[in-house]
């Protein structure tokens, strides 16, 4: 049964459907809504929805001068049109670490050697040269954050990072954001793929050269590009920790002077939830589990507290972001990172940062990888198009609606099961909006135990709202097939496929949309949400 028709069978009989529910029905808790914000709900900055591109794939993304990749930048537009603005783009990761600049570099924007021991997913010798500046001409109204290699401690490539600067700053006029100098460096020397610093590597070390050489990027910034080396312009994500079991702390690195010279603007750290080789990942207990990210997320709150309780002489009071992120490190697994369970797991991953002050999330991704919200080009091995992740941009890009007007506060809804999640938006102050994430396994091409016995299985969500809230609610889906399906996948009724218009949405007629629930005088509200699947419920006003 295809999930269109499924789920309009389901909601016109749920009563029906719970009674042949395979588990069984539960009564459901009444989830109590406030009617104003939190004084410390979470504010999320502009282009909270962003993405971070290896830095050896952003050719493929944005395209160059002749080619500029329009099916990328129709993605972005998708998402500022939702939010206010584009997302922001951080160009980095750990091929950041392995570019070396040339200059006389012509004709490719970049030369890599793939050594599959180190890396099949991406070249760990790395050159790039003039031409790789132009991609960042491509996508208009997009930021950037462009990425420095610190990992390289020769001479030449010193030298290197050096001559790049001019080339850099000339081609990021009006399209910067901010600088970025080193990936992971609190892994220098553990690296899987070789270490770039010796055993003793410590804090006060990379703070010392932290700070030689941001100071000889901004001399060098000065003769090309004397503006953006203004002490107003001149700043940087940092320390861009992988925050594992590695070899930094970042509190001892603030303590040690990391933002002396005043020019870090936003802290940023990194989180994967797990590896793609780690033994015991599945889908529902690793992604589709709130509990999982909530754990995930634990070390990165600790170290926000952490930095706001320090003294004020030393207290960053800067904005917390995630620099980098996404499902599970080594590029993701096929069957898990590329799955619609993996879209929900994004959507809670997000809103469960946003609740939390982490006011900006950087969904890393590259050319092949398969934890990617798109695929930019073709390949011999993966197809050019939208993937089932990128959706899970578009509901959190609705969720939060348009940030440059008004900043919505985002508060979690805590529900019985860490199969489940919900999350409440005010705008202005009053509630606005409510989402109910359903990470409740259920499969569509693997064989399913009930179902060819039983209708998709559904669950009741019951809120008290405020009365002021009474009348009705506007229901928009966030739907596939199943938890497993990695194509068929729409957002209120849209699809975002490369195949049908190069990216724009798409309205699908065979796929319901414009549903209503109703909101009682006493504000009582239920929607029922079938399995593997998210709803957002507008308020209307």
């Amino acid at each position: 049964m295809a999930w269109t028709s499924a789920l309009l069978l389901l909601l016109s009989a749920s009563a029906e459907s719970q009674a042949i529910h395979p588990r069984p029905p539960r009564k459901p808790s009444i989830i109590s809504v406030d009617s104003k914000a939190p004084s410390d709900a979470g504010i999320p900055l502009e282009a909270f929805v962003s993405y971070s591109i290896e830095f050896s794939s952003f050719p493929d993304f944005a395209g160059n001068a002749s080619h500029p990749n329009t099916f990328s930048n129709n993605l972005l537009n998708n998402l500022g049109n939702l939010t206010g603005t584009k997302p922001y783009i951080r160009v980095g990761g750990n091929t950041q670490d392995y570019a070396v600049f040339n200059s006389s570099l012509l004709d490719l924007a970049t030369i890599g050697i793939v050594d599959p021991a180190k890396s099949p997913d991406y070249p760990t010798t790395l050159t790039f040269g003039p031409k790789y500046f132009q991609s960042y001409h491509t996508w208009p109204d997009v930021k950037f954050v462009h990425g420095f290699n610190l990992g390289r401690n020769s001479t030449a490539a010193r030298n290197a990072l050096i001559e790049s600067v001019s080339y850099a700053c000339e081609a990021l006029a009006g399209r910067l954001l901010y600088w970025e100098l080193g990936n992971e460096p609190d892994l220098y020397s553990t690296s899987s793929q070789g270490a770039v610093r010796p055993p003793n590597w410590n804090e006060r070390w990379y703070v010392h050269q932290w700070l030689h050489w941001t100071r000889a990027i901004r001399k060098a910034m000065e003769k090309s590009c004397p503006g953006l080396a203004s002490e107003k312009e001149y700043k940087y994500y940092a320390p861009s920790f992988a925050n594992t079991d590695a070899t930094l702390d970042p509190l001892i690195t603030w303590q040690d002077g990391i933002d002396k010279d005043k020019d870090i603007a936003v802290i940023t750290t990194h989180n994967y939830i797990s590896g793609a080789e780690v033994p015991g990942v599945t889908l529902q207990g690793t992604l589709m589990n709130h509990s999982s990210t909530v754990e995930s997320i634990r070390p990165q709150l600790n170290e926000s507290r952490l930095l706001s309780a320090l003294p004020d002489r030393l207290n960053p009071g800067l904005p917390f972001i995630m620099g980098e992120t996404n499902s599970l490190y080594n590029q993701g697994r096929p069957g898990l990172s590329n799955t619609f369970g993996a879209t929900l797991w994004g959507v809670d991953f997000n809103l469960w940062c946003a609740t939390n002050s982490i006011q900006r999330v950087h969904m890393h991704q590259g050319t092949n990888y398969r934890y990617q919200a798109w695929q930019p080009i073709e390949t011999n091995i993966t197809s050019k198009g939208t993937k089932a992740p990128y959706y899970g941009s578009i509901a959190v890009a609705a969720f939060m609606g348009d940030i440059v007007t008004e900043a919505p506060s985002i508060v979690n809804l805590p529900l019985a099961d860490e199969q489940e999640s919900a999350y409440a938006a005010y705008v202005d102050g009053k509630l606005d909006r409510v989402i109910v994430i359903n990470m409740m396994e259920y499969n569509a091409t693997k064989p399913n135990k009930y179902i060819n016995h039983y209708p998709r299985p559904v669950e009741r969500y019951e809120f008290q709202l405020p009365e002021s809230c009474a009348g009705k609610a506007d229901v928009q889906w966030l739907m596939a097939n199943g938890s497993d399906a990695i194509t068929g996948v729409t957002y209120d009724g849209y699809s975002y496929n490369y195949e049908l218009e190069n990216g724009m949405p798409v309205r699908l007629q065979n796929v319901t949309r414009g549903q209503t629930v109703p909101v009682a005088e006493n504000g009582k509200m239920w929607v029922d949400v079938p399995r593997s699947s998210a709803a957002i419920v507008r308020l209307r006003k």
